[in-house]
């Protein structure tokens, strides 16, 4: 993970922070997600039903595409002298594509603003799209929002 200022941060606003290497989508890993959330639909668990739904299959949850995002975001980089980020929330998502099981997906990330909220803590705004391995349209758009903070843990 490259390490950057807050100086060199900010001023990567408005371009592509990076592209994530590919998460395959096992069918385990929905099966895991099912167990994790209790949402066992069988287009997400249950391969012979899901076969003869419109999906042809199994397919991810949407909140399995959307949480694969923190592992993704390691990947982009870091702000010299975090000592903590945090999830802010999303201003907005949408499940464009489904993700079939078995599908690799991966993130794209584009920073969109970084605003100070107070000294020692910034808010940062990314535009996030994951693509599913070749496949056109993404699975996911969103926007999402993060914090982080700098200096003595307290």
């Amino acid at each position: 993970m490259t390490e950057l200022s807050l100086e060199e941060y900010t001023a990567l606003t408005g371009q592509e922070l990076g592209l994530s290497d590919w998460i395959e989508v096992t069918q385990a890993r929905i099966d895991a997600f099912a167990d994790c959330t209790e949402d066992h639909q069988y287009i997400h668990t249950d391969p012979a039903r899901a076969a003869d739904s419109t999906f042809g299959g199994t397919i991810a949850h949407g909140f399995l595409t959307l949480s694969l995002l923190s592992a993704m975001t390691y990947q982009m980089p870091n702000i010299t002298g975090t000592r903590m980020a945090v999830n802010y929330g999303m201003n907005r998502v949408r499940f464009i594509s489904p993700v079939p099981s078995g599908a690799r997906i991966r993130g794209r990330f584009l920073l969109q603003k970084v605003h100070q909220i107070r000294p020692g803590e910034i808010q940062t705004t990314t535009e996030v799209t994951v693509e599913i391995e070749g496949q056109d349209k993404p699975a996911l758009v969103a926007e999402w929002l993060g914090r982080r903070y700098f200096g003595e843990t307290s």
